[in-house]
């Protein structure tokens, strides 16, 4: 497979999100949200934002709700293009928080480092939240390996959660009441270390591996049927376009702020793929 380039000019992409015709994301260090075209044209949708924006969803009114980081909120908007906080994860998220998958009925599951990363400190287990339509907070899983990129059935079934620290991803039941129930191992990618991620048609994940320049597609159970190499390390990818089948991969020099902050070296390629997306994000 070959990749094209969609776009360039980023520092670092994350949370890509095929919403309404084109492809949003958010930009860390930029500290704005953007969307774009298939055929290149980018809007600053959100702009001069206070705090590092990272996962994208939106609520079944229409509503955008993007994680800050540092401050470990979910913002919301608030209908005129201002966000204001939906949610503080102080609570639960004991490090900075980062993707997020929002179900049907408004409910967001969002993950966090669990330790300081960016300082290299000791590796902590981290708890996944779930917030709530109304904005409460409260814990969904525990002792996460730095809980990452989710994806949530067709069917509004299951919460699939990539462990970046745990080279795999582990499958919940969504109970009716959108509490997590029925751990187990959905697969396991040795050597890896699962980003951003999205899900297909026929049951498979892609997902950007952060230990390598590539984006990788593994099934339940663990069979890796696609690796396909990128031009840069890749942190996060998602499929969309009109038929579903295109696959974005969100690229950057590196992911520690010193390799990517106020660069512009990132970019996002895209190619085609056999099946398209389906479920959430």
């Amino acid at each position: 497979m070959t990749w094209e380039r969609l776009v360039g000019g980023i520092d670092f992409g994350e949370g890509p999100r095929w919403h309404d015709g084109r492809l949003w994301y958010s930009d860390f260090h930029q500290a704005t949200i953007y969307s774009v075209g298939l055929d290149g044209d980018r809007r600053a949708e959100y702009t001069d934002l206070p705090d590092r924006p990272s996962g994208l969803g939106w609520m079944p009114d229409g509503s955008l709700l993007v994680v800050f980081m540092t401050s470990r909120t979910v913002m919301r908007d608030h209908g005129d293009g201002t966000l204001v906080e939906h949610a503080d994860l102080s609570s639960v998220a004991a490090w900075h928080c980062n993707d997020m998958v929002v179900d049907a009925n408004g409910n967001a599951y969002v993950g966090n480092f669990g330790f300081d990363l960016e300082e290299r400190r000791p590796f902590q287990p981290a708890d996944l939240a779930l917030v709530r339509p109304d904005g409460s907070v409260e814990v969904a899983a525990t002792d996460m390996r730095f809980p990452n990129g989710s994806v949530i059935t067709p069917d509004g079934s299951t919460l699939i959660v990539g462990q970046s620290f745990g080279g795999n991803y582990v499958a919940f039941t969504i109970a009716g009441d959108a509490t997590l129930t029925d751990r187990r191992e959905w697969a396991a990618i040795e050597g890896s270390a699962p980003d951003g991620c999205t899900l297909d048609a026929a049951g498979g994940i892609w997902f950007a591996d952060a230990l390598g320049s590539q984006v990788v597609r593994v099934e339940e159970g663990g069979t890796v049927t696609d690796r396909i190499d990128t031009p840069q390390p890749t942190f996060a990818c998602m499929l969309g376009g009109d038929d579903g089948r295109t696959l974005f991969a969100l690229c950057a020099p590196g992911s520690h702020p010193d390799e990517s902050a106020g660069t512009g070296l990132g970019e996002i390629v895209m190619t085609r793929v056999e099946h398209g997306r389906v479920g959430l994000p």
